[in-house]
């Protein structure tokens, strides 16, 4: 558990200034040559493949793009290529295609080749990396999840400062070419070579803004995409009147989001009476408990290192939120609380927590250097508009904590290196408009009670595409499609991924059950935890590790 407050804070949440007017989706297209498949375990096929740098300069410097494929089960029926990102910024599509492959519906397995790949900048793909080793990347982050008091946001601006100034020295050519319009290119081109006539994705969290700028950039090359777990692409790249001078962690309003399903947690909670441990007027139990250790922070013992770490306010909102990610996890949640809140020994503590982190399917990394620490601001900083002074980001701390509550702070500090992250000459990002009208329809999938992804920002990516539909899901977590098992969802996003049929307009899934009732056994921990798992705020993810 070495360093886990410090972890916290990347996985909490996973500008430059100046707008660069986007280039045409069509100009310079590079050839696009076939893709050299090798055998990569499991009946999976991976390859590496060539994309430029910089699409002005479509035969210049060439980067390096990862793939893996699991080619259609049944060949004969194959209509394509399924295109999927799990979001972050800075998931592994890699990762996540190989987790979820063989998971997905059985007609999706059977009639697409799933692949995955990499965006530019990020783990396989060439990265950017802006230190010699991992242990030095995470080195540079400070000791808690996120900033609660003035000292520690002190702590968190040189952190921040010092993890721009190591980018800026060390981050070499890609740390200007990371936008999401740059990755919708790199789709682009990885559609042609893939052999399909047009693009069909499936894009989760970040991936809806990925799946966003797609649609705008290339309105015509897809004929089905699908974003679940949406991101309002206006207030991400922060062009609306004012919300410059906002933060993107608070401006995309995500706190309000946690905030909502929180309240549905304590409702749940408390309905399902002892199937819950923490029931009994969860509200103001959560309430007293977190006061107690804004007071005298808990003890927990690491049950696989044995090494004792204190347990503070700020680590019991990162951990909830993760927690909140995942319906399923809500019953060990409340375990775990109810445990804190009675004081239980430090070791039964670890095991309660150990219990959470399971639940989630947070799996050790795959790699000696994971760019966990700076390819997700590399993403982010590179599409968002942000303030660089750093009393803006205190006053919007203080607004968001007292608009919406326990975790305004938390989602404010995300990407908060955006400050002070390098500027680059011919950034080249989409800032809009997101209104194209699409040969296809696009579909949308929001949550009501989403703690991520408020259900408003799907309400405002299906009002900007004027050919899209939104299909609701009354439910909790983040995204629904395969994560949330549920079987109105599904089957609908599937049958719209075969066909190209929108769901009837104003559709809403209803939730089968309560997260505290018999739980759905759908999916093992690993497969339902994939998903989530990469859109958890890094913080979080890490401080669970």
């Amino acid at each position: 558990m070495a360093r886990p407050k410090a972890l916290l804070a990347v996985l909490v949440l996973t500008a430059a200034l100046g707008v660069a007017p986007p280039v045409s989706a069509s100009a310079s297209s590079p050839a696009a040559p076939s893709v050299a498949w090798a055998a990569c375990g499991d009946g999976f096929q991976c390859a590496t493949v060539a994309a430029p740098l910089d699409y002005d300069r479509p035969r210049g410097v060439q980067i390096a793009i990862s793939l893996i494929r699991l080619p259609a089960a049944q060949p004969g029926r194959r209509i394509g290529s399924l295109l999927l990102n799990p979001g972050g910024p800075g998931g592994s599509g890699v990762d996540f295609a190989r987790i979820v492959g063989r998971e997905m519906p059985a007609e999706l397995r059977n009639r697409f080749d799933i692949v995955g790949f990499d965006p530019r900048g990020i783990y396989r793909s060439t990265p950017l990396r802006c230190f010699d080793t991992y242990e030095q990347a995470v080195a540079v982050l400070p000791p808690f999840p996120y900033p609660q008091k003035p000292a520690e946001e002190q702590v968190q601006r040189v952190s921040d400062d010092r993890l721009a100034a190591a980018c800026a020295r060390h981050g070499g050519a890609i740390l200007g070419h990371m936008s999401s319009a740059d990755a919708a290119r790199d789709m682009d081109l990885l559609r042609r070579m893939l052999g399909d006539r047009k693009l069909t994705y499936v894009g989760y969290s970040y991936g809806s803004l990925l799946g966003q700028n797609y649609a705008n950039l290339f309105p015509g090359r897809f004929r089905a995409l699908v974003i679940d777990g949406v991101v309002d692409p206006v207030a991400w790249v922060g062009t609306r009147p004012g919300s410059r001078d906002v933060p993107v962690g608070t401006r995309i309003e995500s706190a309000d989001g946690a905030r909502r399903t929180l309240g549905e947690f304590f409702r749940l909670c408390d309905a399902a009476g002892a199937d819950c441990a923490f029931s009994g007027g969860a509200r103001h139990r959560f309430a007293a408990l977190a006061a107690a250790l804004r007071r005298h922070p808990a003890v927990i013992v690491d049950p696989g290192s044995g090494e004792e770490a204190t347990f503070t306010y700020n680590d019991l909102i990162a951990v909830t939120l993760g927690a909140l990610y995942v319906a399923d996890v809500w019953p060990d949640l409340a375990r775990f609380l109810a445990d804190v809140d009675a004081q239980v020994p430090a070791a039964v503590l670890g095991e309660r927590l150990a219990a959470v982190r399971s639940g989630l399917g947070l799996s050790a990394m795959q790699e000696d250097y994971p760019n966990d620490v700076e390819g997700s601001p590399g993403v982010t900083c590179s599409d968002t508009l942000n303030p660089r002074a750093f009393g803006a980001w205190q006053r919007a701390a203080d607004r968001a904590e007292r608009r919406y509550g326990y975790f305004g702070r938390i989602w404010n500090w995300a990407w908060s290196v955006c400050r002070s992250w390098p500027r680059t000459a011919g950034q080249d990002r989409h800032l809009g408009p997101w209104t194209a009208r699409t040969s296809s329809p696009v579909l949308v999938v929001g949550n009501y009670f989403d703690p991520a992804t408020h259900y408003q920002g799907a309400q405002a990516a299906a009002r900007l595409l004027p050919h899209s539909r939104l299909l609701s899901y009354a439910g909790w977590g983040h995204a629904a499609f395969f994560i949330a098992h549920n079987a109105c969802v599904d089957s609908h996003v599937t049958h719209y991924l075969v066909t190209g049929q929108v769901p009837p307009a104003g559709l809403v899934c209803r939730p089968e059950g309560s997260p505290f009732g018999e739980a759905s056994t759908a999916l093992d921990a690993r497969v339902r935890g994939a998903l989530p798992a990469v859109t958890v705020p890094d913080a979080v993810r890490r401080a669970l590790r």
